[in-house]
Order: structure tokens, then sequence, then C-alpha cells
């Protein structure tokens, strides 16, 4: 997407944070970017916890808080949302009456990058600056290594990222779902999961109980 001056986006000029990122982190940044204000680098998945390290410890740089961790399933849009989507999801008039089928997608062929992106925000609460990381994930390995070494307030963050999106970190201290139970199947912010599926579950019994909690039947319609 251009600048608002019409200006390609690869061509504007660098803010002073994004020529001290490119310094100090060199080849680990694949592409560089500054859209609305924010600078926004690439890093390969392998290389996520050497830059890290980097962003944290440069005197430069002093990035000592990790605001959020979070992710981007790019199935069925153009890589960087860049072009108008294709709507592959529709409530189609025809269908309305067919309840089974009301809201069955269609899902579109995959495009030529991995489908997920793993992106991290970044804060110098001494410098006063911000960063956005982005990590490039395939759908057939969706993994890359924890920054919990490096933010300890990754932990959670981290987890969430798994349990909404199917997303492994590696050598995570305690990766686990964080909002849905155990036995729940899917990752419901990933856009091939039905939006109107349902998992329905025995009630809580709390921390004393001895069975876990197992989806129960889905009643008939």
């Amino acid at each position: 997407m251009d600048a608002k001056d019409g200006t390609p986006r690869e061509q504007e000029s660098m803010t002073p944070l994004m020529e001290k990122v490119l310094r100090e982190l060199g080849d680990l940044v694949i592409e560089h970017h500054r859209e609305r204000g924010d600078d926004r680098i690439h890093v390969a998945r392998h290389d996520i916890l050497a830059a890290a390290r980097v962003l944290r410890d440069s005197p430069q740089l002093g990035f000592d808080m990790l605001l959020d961790v979070t992710a981007i399933d790019y199935l069925g849009q153009p890589d960087g949302f860049r072009q108008q989507p294709r709507i592959w999801d529709a409530n189609r008039t025809v269908m309305r009456q067919a309840q089974p089928s009301r809201h069955r997608l269609t899902i579109p062929e995959p495009g030529p990058l991995p489908r997920f992106a793993v992106v991290y925000h970044l804060l110098s609460t001494r410098l006063i600056h911000r960063l956005r990381i982005k990590c490039r994930v395939p759908a057939d390995d969706p993994a890359l290594p924890s920054v919990t070494s490096v933010w300890p307030g990754a932990n959670w963050l981290e987890r969430e990222t798994y349990d909404l999106y199917g997303i492994r970190f590696t050598n995570h201290p305690d990766l686990r779902r964080i909002y849905l139970y155990d036995e729940f199947v899917g990752h419901p912010l990933r856009k091939d999961y039905g939006k109107h599926d349902e998992q329905p579950v025995q009630e809580y019994v709390g921390p004393g109980g001895t069975l876990p909690r197992r989806p129960l039947p889905l009643r008939p319609e």
C-alpha cells in the first residue's frame, strides 16, 4: 500500500528508530516498512530469539517491554491485505433455508507465502519508542521459538496465541491452553474454523473435581 502522498512505502524516508534497528540487527531483518506512523520489521522465525536479545540489550534500542504477541491468518487474503480480498464466506440468499449448509466455508487456494504471521509489539519505557516484528510461520509446521527467556511477560501472551491460533512456541515453560478447556477441538481464530461451530461442555466442577470436562454430544436439530 502506498503512502498518503502517493510515495511507495519502500521509498519513504526511514525514521531515526528504523535506522538504529537496521544498524543493530543487520541481516536479521528480511524487510522493513513504515505505515501510519508504525515501524515494522520482518524477521525469519529461526532468528526471532537472536533479534529479540539485540532489541532488548542494545542501549540505542532498549525494548524492555513486550506489549503483545498475536497472530494473523492470511488464509483467503492476498498477502499483506494489499488488495481487495475475495469474499469466500458469504451468506448467500439461496442457502438461507438450508441451515446445515448456510455457513459452509469455501476455502480458496493458499498463497505462495506462509499462511500465518506471529506479531510482536515492543516498547522501550526508557526511550519511549515502539516497534512491531512479524515472523511468517507455515501451516504445515506452525512453530517458532518462545521469547520468554528474553521477555518473561511473553508467557501468557504466547499461550493465548497457541490456544486461539494453534501456533506452537518451542521451549515455552508451560505451553497449554489459557482460555479454552483441554478437550476443545481446533483453534477458533483460524479462518477455517466454522464461525457457528459449537462444542458444548459439561459444567465446571471446580478444582476439586476428579473427572475432566468432556464435550457433550450435540443435540439434534
